[in-house]
């Protein structure tokens, strides 16, 4: 398939409309999905960043106007369609706010769509520069600068809503980049102690050796080069809220003082004896297995009890992949603002979106990020994201796949028949897992069905008696 190819969604409740439809388009050249609900089209969009959406009004469940309002957030840059038997001006205005290019009415002719997606992909090539400035991101998909309207998100900002009115100790879990310490300044804004400070400190970026005294504070001549008497990040956060990130990599002596903290509230500075009392919030973050951990011994079974009184898991990137377009904009808007005043925000090509999509991430948002500042800042101006523009790993990453390097053998072959035996495979499996529908088949290879109609034959005739 090539990069110039459509790729459509039409959305039909009447499956001999929606079938004929789709093997009409398929044979102009577009890659058509069908849908048969609104629920489905939501699911498909979720997956994948069509260039147009054609959906009737009148659906069962989630109407055509709603599938254009799930689509046209997730991807501003959309072209999108109404075919509809209720054609009124009213049905017409509505669909035209809700970011529709064009709206039909029942019975139509395929020339008169045809035209309608011709007008639409030209307009869109126009005026392109301008699409994600009608795409507002909305409040209710974000939680203190947190993104997300995947199922995962959502279920998050919810848990962190009902415990950022709590005191109790949280263990954040979640892969690099997934946005922890994000998660734990959300919690603590919050909450009851945001008048207070959040005191953060990174367990791992901090030699063993001055940990204790980091965390703890020490008085003067506690050792060589304390000159003086400092408090500690345990101090500093008192009425307040102390992360504690990459916790897993905390030795076992301070595992068990900090152990202390959580039971007694209190702690010695290094090289003194009296106790300080303090009043703080504990959220731990850990990239690492606690719970294998303890199994081995290399973690206080006590202490990860202590922490993971509220656990939350943060989903990697990969496993909400429909948030990708909404983070997409997000730091795209940032980027630009910030690197380029100037200029317009720049827009994202489906082809590239496409690509976004089908990387899986291992940086999580962090990752995704970086990739999108280096784009802005490489851009010499452009007013749009091409696939080309992106980091080469992602751009391998949605592209179609390469064929298998072929060698020729040494004494020759026939050049017909194995052309004619790639063919005869190919379409096989094509049928095989279209179950037999020519049209799908068709369209799984790329090919006008007439086309794969006649070379059927072919190899038919071709075939030995």
């Amino acid at each position: 398939m090539t990069e110039n190819t459509k790729h459509l969604l039409i959305v039909e409740d009447e499956a001999p409309l929606r079938q004929a439809v789709a093997e009409q388009l398929a044979d102009h050249g577009f890659h058509v999905v069908q849908a048969s609900t609104g629920e489905e089209a939501v699911e498909r969009l979720a997956e994948f960043a069509f260039d147009i959406v054609i959906t009737d009004l009148r659906l069962p469940g989630i109407d055509g106007g709603q599938v254009l309002e799930t689509a046209v957030e997730l991807y501003p840059d959309i072209i999108g369609i109404i075919v509809t038997g209720y054609g009124t001006v009213k049905d017409a205005v509505a669909a035209i706010k809700r970011g529709v290019r064009d709206f039909i009415t029942k019975p139509f002719q395929f020339e008169e769509l045809l035209h309608v997606l011709d007008s639409a992909l030209e307009q869109r090539r126009l005026k392109t520069e301008n699409a994600y400035l009608r795409s507002q991101l909305e409040e209710r998909y974000r939680f203190e600068g947190i993104l997300g309207r995947s199922r995962p998100m959502r279920d998050l900002f919810q848990l962190l809503e009902t415990v950022a009115g709590t005191s109790s100790t949280i263990l954040v879990t979640g892969e690099t980049g997934t946005g922890k310490e994000l998660v734990a300044r959300a919690i603590h804004h919050n909450s009851a102690r945001r008048a207070h400070r959040f005191v953060a400190i990174n367990c791992s970026a901090i030699p063993e050796t001055l940990l204790e005294a980091e965390m703890f504070g020490h008085v003067r001549g506690a050792y060589t080069g304390a000159v003086d008497s400092r408090a500690g990040r345990l101090e500093q956060a008192h009425r307040g809220t102390l992360f504690l990130d990459e916790i897993g990599t905390m030795s076992a002596a301070l595992q068990m003082k900090l152990l202390r903290v959580l039971q007694e509230r209190e702690f010695e500075r290094v090289g003194d004896s009296h106790p300080v009392r303090v009043d703080l919030r504990v959220i731990a973050a850990t990239n690492s297995d606690l719970a294998k951990m303890v199994a081995e011994g290399r973690f206080r079974e006590d202490l990860y009890y202590r922490l993971n009184v509220i656990p939350i898991q943060l989903p990697p990137l990969r496993d909400r992949k429909e948030d990708i377009p909404l983070l997409v904009q997000h730091f795209l808007q940032r980027f630009c603002r910030d690197l380029a005043p100037s200029r317009p925000v720049m827009t994202v090509s489906q082809q590239a979106m496409r690509r976004l999509m089908a990387f899986s991430w291992p940086g999580n948002v962090r990752q995704l990020e970086n990739a999108l500042e280096r784009v802005v800042a490489q851009s010499g101006g452009r007013a749009q994201v091409e696939a080309a523009d992106l980091p080469p790993e992602v751009q391998e990453a949605g592209a179609a796949p390469r064929p298998g390097e072929f060698v020729l053998p040494e004494d020759g072959l026939d050049f017909a028949a194995y052309v004619d035996k790639v063919e005869r495979d190919l379409i096989g499996q094509a049928l095989a897992q279209s179950g037999g529908n020519k049209g799908h088949a068709a369209r799984l290879l790329n090919l006008k069905r007439t086309t794969l109609v006649e070379k059927l034959k072919r190899l038919d005739r071709a075939q030995p008696g």
